[in-house]
Formats: structure tokens, C-alpha cells, sequence
């Protein structure tokens, strides 16, 4: 059966999105490696790339929800795609005219950040409008899987570009794949009514979001777990590069080999959470995947030189698996349970914490490791990690996430095709 691949839109969305999170995956290993071997930046400076990344939902992840809930939703990704090939189109530019500095970089990151804010927050939302409710398990496993190929291939992508081309080429990369992006997009023939919202203040329709969330016992306990998990998990990865290049030793090629290794545990991830979710309930299925993943990440810090590497290897792919089998069952969940007029004032309200760590976690990733060394601040993620399982209680006696409307029992979960 074709599933739905034989739906031509989602064929055009699945297309555009898995070719810009190539690009996206590609820079995220260059413009740490432009920062480190062109710039000879600091630890500190590295990691703070990340954060200023990540700013923008403390910034503007309020209004954006907001902003988006009253808009239709393909133009604003249409005009964020634009922007991005704009933005990152320009780091190469300035390195050839030999203008490329930091500051300029953190400047490219914070835009680009600006952009993906409102890009995640309209993609979010329009994936229900383009498919059915009994379609959206399918399409997130077929788009999570997608991504986590993407972290599979754009790392090595990146390091071979690198050894070629100079680190800067993976910038240019990601730019040519957001204007890729734009024209799939554009080709997409499904149009979305939008109900025209009522006249009410800005702040006011950003607290009923936030009321919803934090008024929900299962939305705000992900919410808390989501705020510390990405803390652990971003200091972890923004000083990842640092730990194999600078403390390891690794060449850039080998920097990317390694990182694609680990995350083909993504891919695993997101064929098995249908299996899972239909195995042992989506919610049992859930808690499974993040306390089978959070013990994982205690691998990393024992890494060592060549084959030493491969404790990190199997570290970060199993937390990869977990992270994305469980990203799949609750981004479905989150998309049948919450109110579709609501639906981007409740993700933005979630993000501002969730996603708000982690500019904080990339400055602290790079304070601690430079004030206790870089392997020990690994340990000290991992830990947190750990730690965080907790939080997850009130989804301890369920075996399905509840659904939006008290008379729909929960469904058996189809499995992947």
C-alpha cells in the first residue's frame, strides 16, 4: 500500500522539509567547525552559537504562537524559508570577501533562529490541515524518520565538505536546500480556511494559551520534562564537537562519521514507534523510550582516542532512538489532543520553556567546560538527564495518551508502512 506516499501534497511537504533538515544538519556541524577551524573560537564562544540559535523562542515565542494562530500557515513558512536562504546564503558571501567574523556568525544564527521559530510553529499546526486525524501517527514517523536521516547523513555531509571545500561550504549548503524548501512548499494545492480570530489583545490571547498549558497536568509535566531534558541533552551537544575535535583528536571527517554513527539511532527511533505505541499503548510506549534513552547518554564521557570513540557511538544512539520514537508519539498526541484554534499558542507556550533551556544550556555547556573540563561537563548532562525521569509521573498509570474529545476511546496505532 502506498500510504501516504500516494498523497502528492504531503509527497511535496515530506520533500521540502527532509531537504532543508539535510541543510539544517549540515550546518549545524559546519558553523561549529567554521567557528572552531577558521575562527579559532573558545569553547565558550563555540557553545554559544547554540544558544543564540535557540534565543529567539525566549524572545518571541509568545507573540509567534500568537501571530501564527491568526494566519494562514503556508505563507508564513513560505516567507521564513525565504528568509533563511537569505540569511545563511550570505556567511558564505562574507567568507569570500573575507568579512566572515564571529559576530557575523551569531548574527546569522540568531536570524536564522528567528525564522525557524515561526517556520516550526506554522509547520506544526498545517500538517493537520493538509491530512486527517487517522493520518498524522503516519506522517510524523515518515517526517521524524526523514529528519533522523538527515542527522545520519548531515554530519558526514558536512565533514566531507569540509575536508573539500572549507567548513563554509556546509553554510552554503543549507541555504541552497531552504530554497528547495520554498518551491516545494509553494507547489502544495491544499489551502486552509482560517477562521478569522476575535479582536482581542495580543496578551490576552498569549495567556490562554499559556493557561491551557500549564491548567493541563499531561501538557505542563512535558513541558517541565521537555525545559530540563533539553538542558541536559543541548549542553551535551554543544560541546560534543569540542570533546571529538580538541580532547579526542578527531579530524573533521572523522568528527562527522562519528556523528552520523550515533544518529542513526534516530532512524531506528522513528521505524519503531508505531510498533511500540501499538505494542504496549502510546503512552506506556512513551515512558519506555525515555528511561530506556536517558542511561544511554552515561556513555559518552568514558569515550576515548580511535576505537575508543565507540562508547560515544553507542551513547548517542541509543539516546537517539528513544528521543525520537518518543517525539513521534507525543508530537501526534499533542496534535490530536489540543484545540486547533489553539493549537500554535499552546506549542509557543510549551516551547518557552521547553526550548528556552536551550540557549541557556549552551552558554552553561560552554562555562562548565571550561571551568571543569569538557568531559566532565558531559558527565554532568548525562546525570541530569537521568534525573529529569521523574517528571514524567502522571503518565505512569496510563497505557494511551488521552484524545481531544472524552466520547473518542483511544485508538489502536496503525503500524509503519
Amino acid at each position: 500500500m502506498k500510504g501516504l506516499w500516494g498523497n502528492g501534497d504531503f509527497r511535496l511537504l515530506w520533500t521540502g522539509e527532509t531537504t532543508s533538515m539535510l541543510g539544517s544538519m549540515v550546518a549545524s556541524t559546519a558553523l561549529p567547525l567554521v567557528a572552531v577551524v577558521t575562527l579559532q573560537a573558545s569553547t565558550f564562544e563555540v557553545a554559544l552559537l547554540t544558544a543564540v540559535a535557540w534565543l529567539p523562542w525566549l524572545l518571541v515565542g509568545l507573540p509567534a504562537g500568537a501571530w501564527v494562530d491568526r494566519l494562514p500557515k503556508r505563507p508564513v513558512m513560505l516567507t521564513c524559508n525565504t528568509v533563511s536562504t537569505a540569511v545563511f546564503g550570505s556567511v558564505p558571501v562574507a567568507a569570500a570577501l573575507g568579512a566572515l567574523t564571529l559576530p557575523y556568525l551569531l548574527g546569522a544564527a540568531l536570524l536564522g533562529g528567528v525564522a525557524k521559530v515561526f517556520f516550526t510553529l506554522a509547520y506544526r499546526a498545517y500538517l493537520p490541515v493538509l491530512l486527517g486525524r487517522d493520518d498524522l501517527l503516519e506522517a510524523n514517523a515518515k517526517l521524524q524518520g526523514s529528519e533522523s536521516a538527515t542527522q545520519v547523513a548531515g554530519p558526514g555531509l558536512a565533514g566531507l565538505l569540509a575536508q573539500a571545500f572549507g567548513p563554509v561550504s556546509g553554510i552554503l549548503a543549507d541555504a541552497v536546500s531552504f530554497g528547495v524548501s520554498v518551491l516545494c512548499v509553494r507547489a502544495i494545492r491544499v489551502r486552509e480556511t482560517v477562521v478569522p480570530a476575535a479582536r482581542t489583545p495580543l496578551r490576552s490571547q498569549i495567556a490562554e494559551g499559556l493557561g491551557f498549558v500549564f491548567g493541563d497536568r499531561y501538557l505542563r509535566s512535558l513541558m517541565v520534562f521537555g525545559a530540563v531534558s533539553n538542558l541536559a541533552l543541548t549542553g551535551y551537544s554543544s560541546i560534543q564537537i569540542v570533546f571529538l575535535s580538541r580532547t579526542l583528536g578527531a579530524a573533521p571527517g572523522l568528527v562527522g562519521l562519528v556523528l552520523a554513527l550515533a544518529a542513526t539511532g534516530g532512524v531506528l527511533g522513528a521505524a519503531l514507534a508505531g510498533r511500540l505505541g501499538a505494542r504496549f499503548g502510546t503512552a506506556r510506549a512513551f515512558l519506555l523510550c525515555e528511561v530506556a534513552a536517558a542511561p544511554m547518554m552515561l556513555l559518552g564521557p568514558l569515550s576515548g582516542p580511535g576505537w575508543g570513540l565507540a562508547p560515544f557511538v553507542a551513547g548517542v544512539f541509543g539516546v537517539c532512538a528513544g528521543v525520537v520514537a518518543s517525539n513521534v508519539l507525543t508530537t501526534t498526541f499533542r496534535q490530536e489532543y489540543c484545540p486547533p484554534e489553539l493549537f500554535s499558542r499552546i506549542t509557543s507556550s510549551a516551547s518557552l520553556t521547553a526550548y528556552g533551556t536551550i540557549p541557556l544550556a549552551g552558554v552553561l555547556g560552554g562555562a562548565l567546560g571550561e571551568a571543569i573540563g569538557v568531559r566532565e561537563t558531559l558527565w554532568v548532562a548525562s546525570a541530569l538527564l537521568v534525573a529529569a525521569l521523574p517528571i514524567l509521573a502522571p503518565f505512569r498509570k496510563l497505557r494511551e495518551f488521552p484524545v481531544r474529545g472524552a466520547e473518542r476511546p483511544p485508538r489502536r496505532l496503525p503500524q509503519p508502512t
